[in-house]
């Protein structure tokens, strides 16, 4: 098709997403650098007739977001660190409760209040591990706004195919700075509706056949009853102490994410097969890294690069397809303490793992990257 080539903000191409997504509910509260989510969602689900909310705190939001979701809507929440903490125990209720909802955090420095004006990639982990009992939820990461915007559709894809949370991830720089964008570039995966049980059966509301399988919804305008409680629970969402019902329903919990695993991968995978190196970017560094790679191949230094937007799960295929029997070195630059790097540790092998941190708020220029691939030693600095 044409170009369709539009300037703007991470976070503008954040609201797109999620309006061709068909989200049509949104609760938020303002803070750096997430703010204008909020305020751009709400009007523009005001032009649609739909309801956008500004509430008095960030666990408002995601419970209005919860409720609304549970009652046909497709939600969406954005923060940043500080709101993912108070969303905490919320999250683990839409896990529980088994909720398709989609929450933005744009990164900003920690920890506690940190750098509001700061950027930073440092809730990767804690995005992961936000809730008690440690169950999957997939976490997806941008790079720059064209991806914001895909990632942003495809999370309420996921949301409503795996009825699950699911966190996307940007930073300060990503949200705030404006970037030409072709629309009619990005590639779309087919939009997923609502899955309504069927009308005329019985309705159970957490009823599956096998533990990978995800429930459908109470057909909307019909007479059934449904449960919703973050008490664990049988098929009729009633609170129980039966063990087999229990860890029926927890492996569910589980494998409708853990087994699914591949189809949740978004990778860029661009590889040299005669190269020793290869450079592992996510999040705000990916863009240095594309100019690092660049500049290494063009003076004839042979470099691999893998580019994770699906943090998690852990993109274990691409992984194993870009860590080839030759790759020596594994150079992850981070906007953090090394915290993927460490994730990433448990599966190079032989590898050695080579960061490159920077978490004082500045952006890793390319040419540190360029020099670390050729002189390892020369990288000195850690912030």
């Amino acid at each position: 098709g044409s170009a369709m080539n539009e300037f703007l903000t991470g976070n503008q191409a954040i609201v797109r997403g999620a309006l061709r997504a068909g989200c049509n509910f949104f609760a938020g509260y303002p803070i750096t650098p997430a703010s204008s989510i909020c305020s751009d969602m709400i009007q523009a689900l005001s032009e649609r007739g739909a309801p956008g909310v500004q509430t008095e705190d960030e666990i408002a939001a995601i419970g209005q977001c919860i409720g609304a979701a549970m009652a046909g809507a497709k939600a969406m929440t954005a923060s940043s660190g500080p709101g993912l903490s108070l969303y905490s125990e919320n999250i683990g209720l839409a896990q529980m409760g088994e909720v398709p909802l989609v929450i933005v955090d744009c990164q900003r420095m920690g920890p506690a209040t940190g750098g509001a004006t700061t950027t930073g990639d440092g809730d990767i982990v804690f995005a992961r591990h936000v809730t008690a009992g440690g169950f999957p939820l997939p976490v997806l990461a941008a790079t720059d706004a064209g991806s914001a915007f895909r990632l942003t559709y495809e999370a309420f894809n996921i949301a409503e195919r795996l009825r699950t949370p699911v966190i996307v991830l940007a930073s300060k720089d990503i949200s705030l700075t404006r970037q030409t964008v072709d629309f009619n570039a990005v590639k779309l995966s087919p939009l997923v509706a609502r899955q309504s049980a069927a009308a005329d059966a019985p309705f159970v509301p957490y009823a599956i056949e096998e533990p990978v399988d995800v429930p459908a919804f109470a057909p909307i305008g019909g007479r059934q009853r449904v449960r919703f409680t973050g008490s664990i629970h049988d098929e009729n969402g009633v609170l129980t102490i039966d063990r087999a019902k229990i860890a029926r329903k927890l492996t569910h919990l589980r494998e409708k994410i853990t087994l699914q695993a591949e189809s949740l991968e978004y990778v860029d995978v661009d590889l040299d097969l005669k190269a020793e190196t290869l450079i592992v970017s996510y999040g705000a560094a990916d863009g240095a890294v594309r100019e690092a790679v660049a500049a290494l191949r063009a003076a004839g230094t042979r470099v691999s690069h893998l580019t994770i937007y699906s943090l998690w799960p852990v993109p274990h295929r691409a992984l194993r397809r870009a860590l080839t029997p030759r790759i020596r070195r594994v150079i992850v630059p981070e906007l953090n303490i090394g915290l993927y790097g460490d994730v990433l540790r448990g599966f190079v092998g032989e590898a050695a793992i080579e960061p490159i941190l920077c978490f004082d708020g500045r952006l890793i220029p390319p040419q540190r990257i360029v020099e670390h691939v050729r002189e390892p030693s020369l990288d000195r600095t850690t912030a």
